[in-house]
């Protein structure tokens, strides 16, 4: 039976900063299992958009999804969530990954060796946490005589996203947590579930949702975010274990690069869930069912983020 404690909330580029005490304590009012904030550059800061999350809110917890190994020095990454983790014992949740590649070659920040500068930063971070004086020096990092004046009581789990074969087994070997990025369909997420050991650390979906009475309406809310980020991510697994992925390359190769990809409603349904109340509560089942241990929402349209919440956990809960 589907439980509000599986389905977290995500909060990030497209909700003004004002607006996330209130979204966040509605969200746990209403009895949600989890809170997460999405770094999107550039718009709201991971670290302050997270500090919003947890002081507007009781006990429920609220993760990073995700910061990026690159944008951050893993010591001054290691000393924000230490204090985070010291002011809200358990609740703190270190999502790390190496984030968005466009972005980073804006800055100039693309490392050369992706999977092991994430690897490296993943043992710095815990390494930091427990207390240890770290001189070391990584492909993307140098570190010399560091430690945290105050580490953290209760060492925040350390989730890691990942979306392809390689990083994803890291991540099982490394991670807590498992994050694991919009668009993950069923088709990707069963994928997900045969490639990793068993046991496999949890593993949280990010899906990009609306609900509404209108089923039309509905999708109509999400069809430009699955648009962005099907042009995102065409190259990588998420779409490429998908039966719609030749469609979609081909139709990316032929269009354009300044105009937007027409979805299909069928693309729809394998990236996203958009529909009803019954729809919606059958869609989150199914991805459960393929291997995802909870999910996190990213709710359409973003200016009714009070609605949306409202219908979703009504669903829910009926």
């Amino acid at each position: 039976m589907l439980s509000l404690n599986e389905i977290g909330i995500v909060f990030g580029s497209l909700a003004p900063p004002e607006n996330l005490p209130h979204g966040a304590a509605l969200a746990e009012r209403l009895g949600f299992g989890s809170l997460w904030f999405s770094e999107d550059c550039f718009y709201t800061g991971g670290l302050s958009g997270l500090t919003q999350l947890l002081a507007a809110t009781r006990e429920i917890p609220a993760g990073l999804g995700l910061a990026s190994i690159m944008t951050r020095h893993p010591a001054i990454l290691a000393m924000e969530l230490a204090g985070l983790s010291r002011t809200y014992p358990g609740r703190v949740r270190a999502g790390i990954g190496l984030g968005n590649t466009g972005w980073l070659d804006q800055m100039g920040l693309l490392p050369d060796r992706p999977l092991t500068a994430l690897t490296e930063t993943a043992t710095v971070l815990r390494d930091l946490f427990s207390g240890a004086t770290i001189t070391r020096t990584t492909p993307t990092h140098t570190l010399t005589d560091i430690t945290l004046a105050f580490p953290p009581d209760i060492p925040p789990p350390l989730w890691i996203g990942a979306v392809n074969e390689r990083a994803l087994r890291m991540t099982a070997e490394k991670a807590d947590g498992i994050l694991l990025s919009v668009l993950s369909g069923p088709s990707y997420l069963t994928w997900v579930q045969d490639l990793l050991p068993h046991p496999a650390p949890p593993i949280t979906a990010f899906v990009l949702a609306a609900i509404d009475e209108d089923e039309r309406k509905a999708r109509n809310a999400v069809r430009d975010a699955v648009a962005f980020f099907l042009k995102a991510e065409s190259h990588t697994a998420l779409v490429g274990k998908s039966k719609h992925a030749t469609e979609i390359r081909e139709r990316l190769a032929a269009l354009p690069s300044n105009q937007p990809l027409p979805v299909e409603d069928e693309w729809l349904d394998e990236f996203a869930i958009a529909g009803t109340p019954t729809q919606v509560r059958t869609k989150l089942q199914t991805l459960l069912e393929a291997g995802a241990d909870s999910l996190a929402l990213w709710l359409f349209p973003p200016d009714h983020l009070t609605d949306q919440l409202h219908q979703l956990a009504a669903a829910l809960t009926d």
